[in-house]
This record gives C-alpha cells, structure tokens and sequence, in this order.
C-alpha cells in the first residue's frame, strides 16, 4: 500500500531510535542502516492504518530482523579473520542514541559493546531494550513473544554476563583527551616502563583487521607484554609508513564513551584505538584498523574539527 505523508513523516520521526537500536544490537552502522531501511520496506508494505501503536510495530519488525542477522552473523564471525570487534563511533554520532543516564552511556560503551558479542541474540535485545531504551518488561514480552517473566530472567542473565567486577570510571571530552595524551607519551617514548605504569596487570591489547590489515590473530596479554608490543607498534619504521600509505598524525578523541586514539594519514582515518580505562588503569587497547567499519567515523571525522593533533607526523 501507498504510505501517506503523515505515514514517512512517522517512519522519519522514529529513524533515529531505530537505528540506535540496531546499532547496538548488530555492532555495525552499515548493517543498522541496513536493517532500518528493511524495516520501512515493510512498513511501506503494511496497511498502516490497522497498526495501532506504529512505534511499538517499528521496533518489533526491527528487531526481529536484528535477531535474524545476529544468527546469520555469528555463522559469518567464525570464518572472520582475526579477531572481530565492533565498529567504533565518534562521540556526538547520533546512532550512539540516548546518553542521558550512566546506564545509558555504559550501554554503548566499547568495553560493553564487546561484552554484548558474548550474548545470546535473545539476551543482547533484552538487555538493549531495557537498559538503553528503558522499554518495560511487558513491551519487551510483546516485541520478542515472551512472557514478561522471561524477559526479567533474561534480562537478569544478560546483565550478569555483562557485568565486570571493575569499576569503570566515566570520562568527559577534557578527561578523555588527558588520558590518550598521557598515553600517546608513554607509547612514543620507546620504552615499557611508562606504559607498565599506565596499565593495570592483566591489561590485553586487541586488534581488528578484518583480513585487510595485518593485526594478530589472539590478544597480547599482560601488562609487560602489552607495553612491549605497544612500544613496537608506535616505533617509527618506513614499512609501517608504507602500509598506511604516509606518516599519519594521532589525535585524541572519545568514541563510544571512551579515551580515543584515532589515527589520521592525509586526513583519512585509518584507525582507532579505543582505551579501556578503570579506576586502576588502562585494562584494554583495542584497535580497529578494518576500513569496512572505520567508513562512518571518516566521514564523520571529515566533516567535523576535532582540534591539533597530539602527535605529529608519527612512525
């Protein structure tokens, strides 16, 4: 059936919820965009006018259409090359979606973005129903077709799977920026000790490629071993020069919430290392250098002023 104006006009209004949604459920903005833009094909295709609550109904066909390529996905993860992380985003991305609470902020966070891929698909869209987008135990029974005392129990589950036994300290742009400079110094400075210093003990470093960028395939671990492979990744080389194609600059940013290393080669993006930071130091460097899932934060990147570098011309 033909949508009216008023029928986009909704769709529209409800885009950037829905895309928050599937970001967090799918770790990927290209596979939310994906999953919105299947969701308004179907929306187009309903008879409008029979759907009482048309938010209630986005969210559900979105959804399950999420649950549906998480099944596909993990299928996929295990001929991925390397280690999978998710698409980092630059902090002000409206697919981060609400950030008006700490869970809310905690949620999109790239520690527990990682923490999500450990979820069932089940237990991911409990737990991001409920912990970002506040629905309640009985929508969220009505969007997946549980009984409201499955979703608690799920959502139970998932929270207990998520949780750590670390408290993670929110950090602002100002905060954000001290701590990759600080950092950035001891990791330039072309020895371990500094970087021991900043590193709780059982600290892991953990990299993306996707296949198309040389990265390890298990994670370093250990304070002493990250700190030594960190002060090889930053020590200047010509071959490392030419794999990126220049001398790139490092600049300090925050994406999903935490302290941010993006590395830049003649205003392209062409990394970004997101820092884990706790109350006893930094316990994860994780970097993503695949460019499928750096596409949005460039062109974020581009279009925006993220101030000096820290470091000029490095490697």
């Amino acid at each position: 059936m033909a949508l009216t104006f008023d029928d986009v006009d909704r769709f529209e209004a409800a885009r950037p919820r829905l895309e928050a949604i599937a970001y967090r459920m799918l770790g990927s903005s290209s596979e939310a965009e994906d999953a919105v833009q299947e969701t308004y094909l179907r929306w187009q295709a309903a008879d409008a006018e029979r759907i009482e609550v048309p938010e209630a109904w986005l969210t559900k066909v979105l959804t399950n259409l999420c649950l549906n390529q998480l099944t596909s996905a993990r299928a996929r993860r295990e001929t991925y090359v390397g280690q999978w992380l998710p698409e980092p985003l630059l902090d002000g991305d409206p697919m981060l979606g609400p950030a008006e609470t700490a869970e809310q902020r905690e949620s999109v966070s790239y520690a527990v973005m990682v923490l999500l891929e450990r979820l069932s698909p089940n237990e991911r869209a409990v737990y991001v129903l409920r912990e970002a987008f506040a629905y309640s135990h009985r929508e969220i029974a009505e969007i997946l077709d549980l009984s409201e005392a499955a979703s608690q129990q799920i959502f139970h589950r998932a929270k207990k799977h998520v949780a750590q036994d670390r408290a993670r300290v929110e950090i602002d742009e100002a905060a954000a920026r001290r701590i990759v400079e600080e950092f950035l110094a001891a990791a330039t400075s072309g020895e371990t000790q500094p970087l021991i210093k900043l590193l709780t003990s059982d600290a892991i470093a953990v990299g993306d490629g996707g296949g198309k960028v040389p990265a390890r395939a298990s994670a370093f671990e250990g304070a002493r071993t990250v700190a030594k492979f960190l002060r090889g990744l930053f020590k200047p080389a010509q071959a490392k020069r030419d794999l990126i194609g220049g001398s790139p600059d490092l600049y300090a940013a925050t994406a999903n919430g935490e302290p941010a290393v993006v590395v830049v080669v003649d205003g392209r993006v062409v990394g970004i290392m997101c820092l884990e930071r706790t109350q006893e130091g930094i316990v994860a460097v994780r970097s993503q250098v695949n460019p499928d899932k750096l596409e949005r934060a460039a062109q974020r990147w581009a279009a925006g002023d993220f101030g000096p570098p820290v470091v000029t011309e490095a490697l």
